[in-house]
């Protein structure tokens, strides 16, 4: 086991592919903000629309997992737990693209943002040797299907404003030994290359996964990110996926950035309300922990010049993998997801 393991892959796969054009028809990517599911006169109880964008640029879907569970509970007359996912539905979450069809996934998801005047937020996790066999394990054959692959969600964003946390661990499992050394040279490689295809887009900011406060340290991973390219990203991401707070991880992301050129970073703040969970056993503290709680609401006002904004890069309620009676790695757990919004205050 990794303190960093999480069941990250999402699983809604090839379902994303007519996302864009479903939300279009549709309409309900209205870019009007605010969302009419408090039962106070919306036509639609379960409606989900946006955050302010002054404070919130990214995009809330409203078909999401979450959003669909509202929907759920409001059919049945659970008003109760409605308002509670609601919670977890009204938040732009991260936009995991699935291994199958990236050009379709990342044109639907920034077509549909774009048509809202939001941003998307998109999370690339199809790295050759991912999760080094573990829950998430996967990814790309190879170094040229890689290549392919994030040519095609290049393709899909084309000119559409989008934010993307680029390979979650991949770095990581580099410095810690779970990645086989053979592999190490591809793998910056194909990280160093993916900046830079990224980075040809007009409307695209990259950041590139640097762990997070309790996985090593900033001695360690100053240059593993430097060969990978963070001197070409706009930042790097911190706690994707884990349980630091947000104190914590703005210390570890200020003593990394000071090794990094200064670059600025983004929490994932998604599920550290409560911090770590420190009971039962330390190598299984990341997977699944009960009594956790959402962290601070995504927002790009953080008061903090090196802070570029607090995301939900991992999708509250979805699993870490099959530990503590959870589903598959990124399956939607509607007990799990009541729990963090029941534990947030």
């Amino acid at each position: 086991m990794y303190g960093s393991h999480n069941g990250r892959f999402g699983t809604r796969g090839a379902g994303a592919v007519v996302i864009g054009a479903a939300l279009l028809l549709a309409g309900c990517s209205s870019s009007g903000d605010g969302d009419t599911g408090s039962g106070g006169g919306g036509k639609n109880p379960a409606a989900i629309g946006q955050q302010p964008k002054g404070t919130d640029p990214y995009w809330v879907n409203p078909d999401g997992n979450a959003a669909r569970q509202v929907a759920r509970y409001t059919e049945d007359g659970d008003g109760k737990n409605a308002a509670l996912v609601r919670k977890i539905a009204r938040q732009p979450v991260g936009e995991w693209i699935g291994p199958d069809n990236p050009e379709a996934e990342a044109k639907g998801f920034t077509e549909a943002a774009a048509k809202a005047d939001r941003e998307a937020l998109l999370v690339l996790y199809n790295i050759p040797h991912r999760d080094c066999g573990q829950f998430s394990k996967g990814g790309a054959a190879d170094g040229n299907a890689y290549r392919s692959w994030l040519d095609g969600v290049a393709k899909g964003i084309g000119d559409r404003g989008a934010t993307v946390i680029l390979e979650p661990d991949a770095v990581l499992h580099l410095v810690d030994g779970c990645t086989p050394q053979k592999f190490h040279e591809e793998r910056y490689d194909l990280l160093k290359g993916a900046v830079e295809r990224l980075k040809q887009l007009p409307g695209t900011r990259v950041y590139l996964d640097a762990g997070n406060a309790g996985w090593h340290t900033p001695d360690a991973l100053f240059r593993p990110l430097q060969q990978a390219g963070i001197d070409a990203a706009d930042g790097f991401a911190v706690n994707v996926s884990n349980f630091q707070t947000t104190e914590v991880s703005k210390d570890f992301g200020k003593r990394l950035s000071a090794k990094v050129g200064d670059k600025p970073f983004v929490i994932d703040t998604s599920r550290n309300g409560k911090g770590p969970y420190t009971g039962g056993a330390p190598e299984n503290s990341w997977c699944n922990p009960p009594g956790r709680a959402l962290g601070e609401t995504p927002t790009t006002s953080t008061g903090d010049e090196l802070v570029d904004a607090y995301l939900w890069i991992k999708r509250p309620g979805e699993s870490d993998g099959d530990c503590r009676g959870g589903p598959k790695a990124g399956a939607w757990w509607p007990e799990y997801a009541l729990g963090l919004a029941r534990s947030t205050t």
